[in-house]
């Protein structure tokens, strides 16, 4: 796979005219991410758009809840057919467990192939310092990121969402069959905004993940055609 087809844009804008904008300054992005500002504001609506346009999708709704709730809201999330969804690893094995049951179920019942479901092992706007002090978590921050992998793994989820700076370790632990998908990618030209543990995209695939997540540096860009160009021709 080429390395554009492995960056995901993420629409994180406020309103589905916003993010139609985007799409058209940027038709020759393959895969794109909508998350929470995007969904809560627009609905399902801009999947439609997306999917008729011939988009890869990485639904990013990080859910965490009671394992009825997860479960309920994979099986609803099935019928959008998307690519890739997400769930926190801090859930638990038994709301993984329920939610990775739900969603093929949810799926075979409207006959469309199940979404990937990726855990969230650690935001990648916490570093050490926030991880031992204020969530008060006495673990070093790679070793719960790793703890975090594995009960995805051990639970049946297709693979996890790391940063950058974690995702050797997971490659080496989880297997090459495990999903690894890196948000907190910058290039170095690019503002570093709220991300506490960014890489550059091409040591980002170099340390071992499948999928990078951008957002800012292309969507916020002058021209953000220009700029993600410019990030797939610096993976050359």
């Amino acid at each position: 796979m080429n390395a554009d087809n492995r960056i995901i844009v993420a629409l994180d804008v406020s309103s589905q005219e916003e993010a139609i904008a985007l799409l058209d300054k940027l038709p020759q992005v393959s895969f794109w991410k909508v998350g929470l500002e995007l969904f809560v504001s627009s609905g399902p609506g801009i999947l439609e758009i997306l999917k008729q346009r011939e988009k890869r999708i990485f639904l990013d709704l990080k859910f965490h809840d009671i394992p009825n709730t997860v479960a309920g809201a994979c099986r609803a999330a099935a019928k959008y057919n998307v690519d890739l969804l997400t769930i926190h690893s801090t859930c638990g094995k038994d709301a993984l467990k329920a939610a990775q049951l739900a969603l093929t179920e949810g799926a075979a019942a409207v006959d469309k192939p199940s979404p990937k479901l990726i855990a969230i092992t650690l935001l990648t706007s916490l570093n050490s310092r926030q991880l031992a002090f204020e969530l008060k978590i006495p673990l070093e921050l790679p070793e719960f990121a790793l703890h975090m992998a594995l009960l995805a793994k051990e639970t049946g989820l297709a693979g996890a969402v790391c940063s950058p700076q974690e995702v050797e370790q997971l490659r080496m632990s989880c297997g090459d069959d495990f999903l690894l998908v890196c948000p907190g990618v910058r290039p170095k030209w690019a503002d570093g905004g709220d991300q506490k543990r960014s890489m550059t995209p091409k040591a980002a695939f170099k340390a071992g993940a499948d999928y990078l997540v951008i957002g800012r540096p292309i969507t916020a860009a002058p021209d953000p055609a220009a700029a993600f160009s410019r990030i797939c021709e610096e993976l050359e």
